[in-house]
């Protein structure tokens, strides 16, 4: 309120010194009609300028400040699989039961169009995952996670992800796969029904990591080659995967 009333008070006080410096044009020259020429001049320019600044010079900064805001959002993204997304999708997939019938689909090369990244990732959204918490060692993907606890707290004190809400959500999946994992008093003897409710949140959090996964790896296709290729070296899904080069 208090904000309003001194907008308020400084546009009447802009209005009145305008009305004041006309009459004092007013008085000095008592010419009324050179007055009102420059006035409605002035008035008609304003829709222009309107125009100007805010179909045109606004959206050309609100284009810059996007492709900012998108490169270091896809800066800290990209952080995240060095550091943390690449092991998940490995752990992740020793859980699910048809996973080498889907790895060989995200074998990502070098002439993937962007049309093949959308054609894959639509599959692998309608693809039915079967997650089994047996299959694989839980107590592993715990202590990994465990591990990466603080690297992730600090992502989301990051600013620019509150413009991504997929990637923020996959955080969220994580986070809330680890406090489902650690409440538990030994993770290697559950019943089948807490299984089942540990792999609804396994699967979860893997739906959003390969989506954003394939996104990141379309960002690095097309705007950073060099890692684009570390990238294809270092696939999760390639069984023979390497960075050296070969």
């Amino acid at each position: 309120m208090k904000t309003d009333k001194s907008q308020i008070l400084l546009g009447l006080s802009l209005v009145l010194l305008s009305a004041l410096f006309y009459f004092i044009h007013y008085a000095l020259f008592r010419d009324a009609h050179h007055i009102f020429i420059y006035l409605i001049g002035d008035v008609a320019f304003v829709f222009i300028e309107v125009l100007l600044v805010t179909l045109i010079i606004h959206q050309l900064l609100s284009y810059r400040e996007k492709k900012s805001l998108l490169r270091k959002m896809n800066m800290v993204i990209g952080s995240f699989f060095s550091e943390v997304g690449t092991g998940l999708i490995k752990m992740f997939s020793d859980f699910d039961l048809h996973s080498d019938k889907i790895k060989e689909n995200f074998i990502v090369e070098d002439d993937w169009t962007d049309q093949k990244f959308v054609s894959v990732s639509t599959a692998f959204n309608n693809y039915d995952h079967k997650i089994d918490c047996r299959k694989s060692d839980l107590n592993d993907l715990l202590g990994f996670l465990k591990g990466k606890r603080n690297f992730l707290v600090n992502l989301l004190q990051n600013p620019n992800l509150l413009e991504h809400e997929s990637f923020t959500d996959l955080l969220w999946a994580v986070f809330h796969l680890t406090e489902e994992l650690e409440s538990r008093t030994n993770v290697k003897k559950l019943s089948d029904a807490d299984c089942k409710h540990i792999a609804g949140d396994i699967k979860r959090a893997y739906v959003l990591l390969i989506s954003e996964w394939l996104h990141y790896m379309k960002h690095l296709r097309s705007d950073y080659p060099y890692l684009f290729s570390l990238a294809m070296r270092t696939n999760p899904f390639d069984p023979d995967a390497s960075p050296e080069v070969k």
